[in-house]
């Protein structure tokens, strides 16, 4: 048998499937030590090991068997993948809301081709359509792909690039945005389109799916539906990031930009809004408030455009027994700003002192956030959170490390006057620093005590 006929596997995988004549697409019966396992033979990426044979079973899920442990394998039928996304024509319909889609490499909407581990996205509003059809009953979709990057790529340039035509979309007469974007970096893009489109008279959605579209389980689809609908139906004209609110398939959240986080590496609910409650929640039927106070829609088209962006920016994590030699690295190689993430209310320890005075002598820009992402730094309590102000670190309350990266970026694109930088860094531009957490600003609930357990047979998780 031809080696075409095993797309990607070599070594002792390639030797097994030619012994047991078992094509890549063939649907196949392999006995192992495990047990007997069903289903499509898929191809390998050109960098995965050789001692694994993939299978795609009934479920969809996707399973890696080992070589040593097969016993016997045997094909039982033969259908070869077609890697095409089925696009079928957006039909237009009067009176729905016009809605622009930025693609920025996301895969919001995609495929994974196998032969390669790469995945071919669904961006055409036909591609889209076909992959998702109830999006012809909620909007009239167009489409522009700016970039194509993973999100961990997305930086200043796109930042800067997107809300350029963010505001070219709006003083069109778009009726809403929604961006697909990769979820790591997700809230970063979401806090700088925030400063840097301040004002808008329509909902700006970032969205992004946690599990590609080829497993059963993916939170692709809904996610976008629920974008679309809070972009062309919603009030709230902010930019928000809209994913999974629980688990289940019940709703999704909107969370604004400037205060959401993503909190688990794998999960579908992973992104929350950090010291608040979400603005709303969103479901097909439309967008329910959570917030009472938000940036309502409007019907004209202005809006205010700052795309600016200093990118000798850091965030130093503090940990014990930091050594002073980071920070004058930072300040012998040019940074303009540092933003520390301090342990408790916001400390450092001493040995620090002697850098810190000597970057703030240099003209560096220092501010405080705290690790602990709940609550607030309050450095005027203990002698260090008021030794490090008199050094020249600002406290920024409970802003977010992140979001205090990337608003200290922009503000330094635009002034390094630190009486200016200051006064900027500590006016809100939309609920980047708050007066107070609600009451239910912080939950976590730990299993295993009585309480919760009670509590979670009575809800979804």
């Amino acid at each position: 048998m031809s080696d075409d006929l095993f797309q990607g596997y070599k070594g002792g995988a390639l030797e097994l499937l030619k012994k047991f004549q078992v094509r890549v697409w063939g649907k196949a019966r392999i006995v192992t030590t495990r047990g007997e396992f069903e289903g499509t033979v898929l191809p390998r990426a050109e960098n995965d090991d050789d001692q694994h044979i993939v299978l795609k079973i009934q479920t969809g899920y996707n399973i890696g068997l080992d070589i040593s442990t097969i016993l016997q394998m045997e094909e039982i039928g033969y259908q070869k993948a077609n890697y095409k996304i089925p696009e079928k024509e957006f039909p237009i319909k009067p009176g729905l809301p016009k809605i622009k889609l930025f693609g920025t490499g996301g895969t919001i909407a995609s495929r994974l081709d196998y032969r390669t581990g790469a995945v071919i996205p669904a961006f055409t509003p036909g591609e889209l359509y076909g992959a998702v059809p109830e999006l012809a009953d909620i909007c009239n979709l167009s489409t522009e792909k700016l970039f194509a990057v993973f999100s961990e790529n997305m930086g200043p340039e796109q930042y800067k690039k997107l809300a350029i035509a963010i505001g070219e979309e709006i003083k069109k007469g778009i009726d809403g945005i929604v961006i697909g974007h990769g979820t790591d970096t997700l809230s970063h893009t979401a806090a700088a389109l925030t400063f840097m489109v301040q004002n808008p008279p329509v909902p700006i959605v970032l969205v992004g799916s946690q599990r590609s579209s080829d497993r059963p389980s993916s939170d692709a689809a809904l996610n976008l539906i629920h974008a679309m609908t809070a972009a062309g139906h919603g009030d709230i004209a902010e930019v928000m990031v809209c994913m999974f609110g629980p688990t289940s398939d019940e709703y999704g959240f909107l969370h604004r930009g400037t205060r959401v986080r993503k909190m688990h590496s794998s999960y579908r609910s992973t992104f929350r809004t950090i010291g608040d409650t979400p603005l709303a929640k969103v479901t097909r039927q439309g967008v329910f408030p959570i917030k009472e106070k938000y940036n309502r829609r409007r019907k004209d088209k202005n809006v205010n455009i700052y795309p600016y962006f200093e990118e000798k920016v850091t965030i130093v994590y503090y940990y014990p027994n930091m050594q002073p030699d980071i920070i004058d690295s930072l300040v012998d190689n040019g940074y303009r700003g540092i933003i520390f993430a301090g342990t408790g209310l916001g400390h450092v320890n001493k040995p620090l002192y002697p850098a810190i005075e000597r970057a703030h002598k240099k003209g560096v820009h220092m501010f405080m956030t705290v690790q602990t992402l709940w609550g607030y730094a309050h450095m005027f309590v203990y002698d260090t959170g008021r030794d490090l102000m008199a050094k020249g670190i600002v406290p920024l309350g409970n802003m977010l490390p992140e979001t205090a990266y990337i608003k200290l970026g922009w503000v330094l694109g635009q002034t390094d006057n630190p009486q200016k930088v200051k006064e900027m860094m500590l006016t809100p531009v939309n609920d980047e620093i708050t007066e107070r957490e609600p009451y239910n600003g912080y939950i976590i609930l730990q299993g295993g005590v009585p309480e919760v357990d009670n509590f979670l047979k009575k809800y979804h998780k």
